[in-house]
């Protein structure tokens, strides 16, 4: 998460929470999800497999990473201003559910992995912020590669279980033990996947804060955040 316009307070975290929108929120920013973008790409990957009726097949054994960017230009990917944040539209639609729809998720990590997405998507956010708004940006690497100049970057973690729990409650749906150890095992498997690849790993940036969440109430985690980057803002 980087929060600024013109500087950066930069949070990287590894799970997608209310907790950005929540931050932003508290400093009176607005909220980029850099991940509605992957997420956004990987959609288009799948429907363009679609459209070649392979829609059951791995989108990059159907077409070529290029292929699929020009698509995302050509359909008109894109994150528009939405009140406190952003929402995605892909050929002039609001995707903001279908992003987080099961198929999407199976599949982002490896378009997430390829260079040229990863850079696409860069230039874009980076851009976004360029033109002048306050946000909170979050993202497995934007402390590390995206805004590797942030004034602070806080590396946020917490237990599987917790981690867990926490993204199966934001369904609204019981954590019981089978769901949580299926949650569990597939955020241990993308987390893997992001902090081996080969381009901007998920890894803490070396003068990130380390800020473990497992103990922390949703609104002590937000307390602590803005806490550290208010004296920062202040110092622009």
């Amino acid at each position: 998460m980087c929060i600024g316009s013109g500087k950066f307070v930069g949070v990287q975290l590894g799970m997608i929470d209310p907790l950005h929108s929540r931050t932003a929120e508290g400093l009176g920013f607005a909220h980029l999800d850099s991940g509605a973008l992957y997420r956004g790409v990987t959609l288009v990957a799948l429907r363009e497999a679609a459209r070649r009726g392979r829609a059951h097949d791995d989108p990059l054994d159907v077409l070529d990473p290029e292929a699929i960017l020009r698509a995302a230009e050509d359909r008109g990917l894109m994150l528009q201003p939405d009140g406190a944040g952003f929402a995605a539209y892909l050929e002039g639609e609001p995707v903001d559910t279908e992003i987080r729809a099961g198929r999407v998720t199976a599949s982002v990590s490896a378009v997430s992995a390829v260079p040229v997405v990863r850079e696409w998507i860069n230039s874009r956010l980076r851009a976004m912020v360029r033109a002048g708004r306050d946000v909170v940006v979050d993202g497995r690497d934007i402390g590390t590669v995206v805004f590797p100049d942030a004034d602070l970057k806080i590396f946020l973690t917490a237990s599987a279980a917790v981690r867990a729990g926490r993204r199966i409650t934001q369904r609204g749906v019981d954590p019981d033990p089978q769901r949580l150890e299926v949650e569990a095992a597939a955020l241990a498997a993308r987390d893997h996947a992001d902090s081996t690849r080969l381009t901007a790993p998920l890894r803490a940036a070396d003068d990130a804060v380390l800020l473990d969440t497992s103990g922390l109430a949703f609104t002590e985690q937000v307390e602590r955040i803005v806490a550290l980057a208010r004296p920062v803002l202040a110092r622009r």
